[in-house]
């Protein structure tokens, strides 16, 4: 998400971390089912590599991991459809809503329905994913370590970009590279606080404080659907706005 540090304020608004860390159980869960289907062997799925690299940032418990993939080479496990939705929210504020659904009315239904509570409207595939760029990011806490050896380390696992501040370290890098460069990192830095294929952003767009609320709103209500499993947006909040809303 744009401004990465101010949508996980936004998170953190909600509280309720337990809530939180079983919805991302979840989420990693049914990306495991996924890419499970192709094969448990992660050397030969690049899909499975990247969502186990994904839970074992989340720190998900092994016996969670290990239950999933025995369910898949039996042949079990819940059949879910990917479908991604795009569309303008408050601002002109562009939004890819990335869903696992086993019901795709209804989640079409749902999503439709935020979008339009929230003065949104959902657009044809394709009508604002030119606007993001696909690629690998994993995320450090400033703690991690220091702006020139996440820098020095990232560049040598072959990652394109790296963005340090307070707030902590971004690196990011082309999808084919992302399970070299996450592993590089992890095995350098241990586990990151989050890492994935995401959609990043070509341009910021600033929303005003009355666009901004109603623009948490929607993204709340997306984040809370259990269909739904990720949220990108090029809206750029300015901290001074953030802190009355938070």
């Amino acid at each position: 998400m744009a401004g990465h540090s101010k949508f996980k304020n936004i998170q953190h608004r909600k509280g309720a971390q337990d809530k939180k860390r079983a919805k991302i159980f979840g989420r990693l869960i049914k990306e495991l089912t996924v890419a499970a289907r192709s094969g448990t062997d992660p050397d030969s799925n690049p899909r499975l590599r990247t969502a186990l690299a994904a839970a074992r940032s989340a720190n998900m418990p092994k016996d969670n991991i290990e239950r999933v993939l025995k369910r898949a080479e039996g042949g079990e496990g819940e059949a879910y459809d990917e479908i991604r939705y795009e569309g303008y929210g408050p601002g002109g504020t562009a939004l890819i809503v990335e869903s696992l659904t086993d019901n795709r009315n209804r989640t079409a239904s749902e999503v439709r329905a935020a979008f339009n509570k929230f003065g949104g409207s959902l657009g044809e595939t394709g009508s604002v994913s030119f606007m993001f760029d696909r690629v690998g990011q994993v995320v450090y806490p400033a703690e991690a370590t220091d702006a020139d050896s996440m820098f020095e380390a990232a560049l040598d696992a072959g990652a394109d970009n790296v963005e340090s501040d307070d707030n902590g370290h971004e690196i990011t890098c082309a999808t084919e590279d992302y399970n070299r460069v996450s592993e590089a990192l992890f095995a350098a830095f241990g586990a990151p606080e989050e890492a994935g294929l995401v959609w990043k952003p070509q341009n910021t767009i600033e929303v005003n404080e009355a666009q901004a609320s109603t623009l948490i709103k929607l993204l709340d209500v997306l984040d809370d659907n259990d269909d739904v499993q990720s949220i990108a947006s090029n809206f750029d909040i300015p901290d001074e706005i953030m802190a009355k809303l938070a």
